[in-house]
């Protein structure tokens, strides 16, 4: 943090703090702070309250990894019209909302949390893989579908799943190429990822 900030100390622990909350770009870290100093008192308690809540009360379903709130298994593992023998593996719950958004799946899912990154200390046990390869194990599974984006991390975390459950007998596919290299399943349109998901292609 530069030394003009010296001055400023309760400014400046603000801008460390925001430093530390990961996708927020460094050229929003002025303009987050600048809003959060010069909003009402009560718009600041609200936010506060809120960051609060959301951290006593949302927890991870003990299924799928999907947000809960009050409960332990979320809506979407909790309907029984929905299939419970077809997972679609998903990086983040964004990415789920985005295929829910087609309303063409009607299977469930399993949120990993991330992807592996070794050179930013995220492994198996950082995620929810090991509790996948569960799942995958417990005989109630027939098709696993890997809708991890198409990153060189998402290409790889998806290997490294194959890898434990290929001795598994499932049908294990992924979403097609129609989805462009580099892109996230959070920023494209529910079009596009209707036709990947209906025209996945075996892992």
């Amino acid at each position: 943090m530069s030394r003009s900030f010296d001055h400023l100390p309760s400014l400046k622990r603000l801008l460390t703090e925001l430093q530390k909350i990961p996708y927020l770009a460094s050229k929003n870290l002025y303009r987050v702070a600048t809003h959060i100093v010069t909003s009402q008192p009560e718009k600041i308690d609200q936010l506060c309250q809120a960051l609060e809540q959301a951290k006593q009360y949302v927890k991870n379903c003990r299924e799928c990894f999907n947000w809960v709130e009050g409960q332990q298994v979320c809506s979407i593992c909790s309907d029984d019209s929905r299939e419970t023998k077809v997972i679609c593996v998903v990086e983040m719950w964004q990415d789920m909302f985005s295929i829910e958004r087609t309303r063409q799946f009607r299977g469930r899912y399993h949120i990993l949390g991330g992807v592996l990154c070794p050179l930013e200390g995220i492994g198996p046990d950082q995620l929810s893989i090991n509790q996948l390869i569960m799942r995958c194990k417990s005989g109630t599974i027939q098709e696993i579908i890997f809708a991890t984006n198409p990153t060189p991390e998402g290409e790889a975390t998806a290997s490294f799943i194959y890898s434990k459950i290929q001795d598994q007998d499932l049908i294990v596919s992924r979403l097609a190429n129609g989805l462009p290299m580099g892109s996230s399943l959070e920023f494209m349109d529910r079009v596009t990822i209707h036709e990947a998901l209906v025209g996945r292609r075996p892992f």
